[in-house]
C-alpha cells in the first residue's frame, strides 16, 4: 500500500488574539511548536517513513517540518499548498468581523464552500503582489481574497501533477499544509459535498494517513493518535 500522509500546522502567535492569518506569514508560537513535535512522535511511533516533504511557503508550515523532519528527505514548496486568502478578513479578528459585516455573512465566508471574503484593493500593502515569496509568480495568479471552492481551484493542478504522480509512482508523501487547503484536499479525496465539507475539521497537529492501492483508491484512513 502507499502511503500519503496530511498535517495541519500547529498553532500560530495570531491563534492567540483570533486574528484570521490566511497568507500573512506568521511564525508558530510555543503550543504551535510542541504540537509539532509532537506529531514527529506520532509518526515515529507508527514507524512511518517518508520519501519526499511537500509544504507550502509559509513559515509556520516550514517550522512544523523542521521540528518533524529527523533525516535528509526531498523537500518541496509550493504557494499552491498555502491557506486559503481571507482578503480584508486576514488581521482581523471574529468580532471586528461581526462588526463590519454581520455574524451569519462571515460564517458563510469561512465555513461555507462558494463565497469568497471580501477581496483585498490592488494597493492594498497585505496583497501578495507585494510580497517577495510570489515575485517569481505571475501576478494574475495572486488572489485578493479565496472562496474555499477558489483554494481547491489553486490546489488541484498541484495534486494532479505533482503529488498524485509521485503517489502512483510508489512514493509516500508527508504534505504539511494548512487547514482550509487541507479540508479542499479531503474534500477531493473522499468525494466530499459543498454542504457537508462545511462541518469538517483538519485538526492541528494531528497526522491523517491515507493508505491507497495501485489505482490510487483509498484502502484506510485514520488519525495517528
Amino acid at each position: 500500500m502507499i502511503r500519503l500522509v496530511l498535517l495541519r500546522h500547529g498553532s500560530s502567535e495570531w491563534n492567540l488574539c483570533g486574528r484570521f492569518t490566511g497568507w500573512t506569514d506568521i511564525a508558530l508560537d510555543e503550543q504551535g511548536l510542541s504540537q509539532a513535535r509532537q506529531a514527529g512522535k506520532r509518526l515515529d511511533d507508527a514507524g512511518l517513513h517518508f520519501d519526499e516533504v511537500h509544504d507550502s511557503v509559509l513559515l509556520r508550515a516550514h517550522q512544523t517540518v523542521d521540528c518533524i523532519l529527523k533525516e535528509e528527505l526531498p523537500r518541496y514548496s509550493s504557494w499552491r499548498l498555502n491557506e486559503r486568502h481571507y482578503g480584508k478578513l486576514q488581521g482581523m479578528n471574529k468580532e471586528e468581523i461581526f462588526a463590519l459585516w454581520g455574524e451569519q455573512r462571515a460564517r458563510l465566508w469561512w465555513r461555507g464552500y462558494f463565497e469568497a471574503p471580501p477581496p483585498l484593493d490592488l494597493d492594498d500593502p497585505r496583497h501578495p503582489r507585494f510580497d517577495p515569496l510570489y515575485a517569481d509568480l505571475d501576478p494574475a495568479l495572486l488572489p485578493a481574497s479565496e472562496s474555499l471552492a477558489d483554494c481547491q481551484k489553486r490546489l488541484l493542478p498541484y495534486w494532479n501533477e505533482v503529488l498524485a504522480p509521485r503517489i502512483a509512482a510508489g512514493k509516500s508523501l508527508l504534505v504539511v499544509s494548512h487547514g482550509n487547503t487541507l479540508r479542499s484536499l479531503v474534500m477531493h479525496l473522499e468525494g466530499i459535498s459543498p454542504e457537508r465539507i462545511e462541518n469538517v475539521e483538519i485538526p492541528s497537529g494531528v497526522p491523517i494517513l491515507y493508505c491507497f492501492d495501485a489505482n490510487l483508491e483509498i484502502r484506510e484512513k485514520r488519525l495517528l493518535p
